[in-house]
């Protein structure tokens, strides 16, 4: 049976050699926790299966910091969870495994942005009502939590693309982080809640001479541009976007 490492110390800080052992088994296991995630189909599903909160799992696998300024780390009882969840031996998180990526693959990989903050994904019907929840929003238990590679504002969210519209730059299931506080200026891609719906729509926002219309960006999409009202709603523009692969 393989035991997880013990940490002792002596005094009232652990040695460099202690603190150099427990860095080496965090990057271990964060590189199980993708072979996992990748077995799983994805971090939502894992988080699932081994009862735990999802976005606490997109925490500890972006390093983000705690309170105290130290990276997230998979603890015991995360990493106990995990393997059970898998089926995996005890022990598997603590042990370098290979994911089957071959060397031109692992090659090709390069470094991704940097993660500035977490945003909820929401529905359409919340984001149409953006404005009035996002202060007492709170994510339901097991909610999705992704991180932004960009800077946004803390009232930030995501929203799950569908239907044909926007093709071809955007596709159904494509993920567009959307900022409230960034100007809807002509030519952005905006989020529109419109006065007779209590959901929101997503188009690219058109100004001339004083009035506002929304374009789909899919040629063969009927009525293509329409003329928005002054009472619309502009729920945010979008900052990124991430494909689905």
């Amino acid at each position: 049976m393989v035991q997880r490492p013990l940490f002792v110390y002596h005094s009232a800080k652990f040695s460099d050699k202690v603190f150099s052992m427990m860095r080496k088994v965090n990057q271990i296991r964060l590189h199980n926790l993708e072979i996992l995630i990748a077995e799983s189909g994805s971090a939502a599903k894992l988080a699932r299966a081994a009862n735990t909160n999802s976005s606490y799992l997109s925490q500890v696998r972006n390093q983000l910091p705690t309170k105290k300024g130290t990276p997230r780390a998979i603890g015991d009882d995360l990493a106990v969870k995990l393997e059970k969840a898998t089926k995996k031996p005890q022990g598997w998180m603590d042990m370098p495994h290979k994911d089957g990526a071959s060397p031109d693959e692992e090659n090709n990989a390069h470094d991704g942005p940097d993660l500035h903050s977490l945003l909820p994904l929401i529905s359409w019907v919340q984001a149409g009502n953006w404005h009035e929840i996002s202060e007492s929003f709170a994510p339901a238990y097991g909610a999705e939590l992704l991180p932004c590679p960009v800077k946004c504002s803390q009232d930030s969210f995501v929203l799950r693309v569908r239907g044909a519209s926007m093709e071809p730059k955007f596709h159904e299931g494509d993920l567009i982080f959307v900022d409230p506080d960034v100007s809807p200026d002509n030519g952005k891609y905006v989020v529109v809640r419109l006065d007779d719906s209590n959901e929101a729509t997503f188009k690219q926002l058109i100004i001339e001479e004083g009035k506002q219309y929304l374009k789909a960006l899919n040629p063969d999409w009927p009525n293509r541009i329409i003329e928005v009202n002054e009472e619309a709603t502009i729920c945010g523009v979008i900052v990124f976007k991430g494909e689905v692969v």
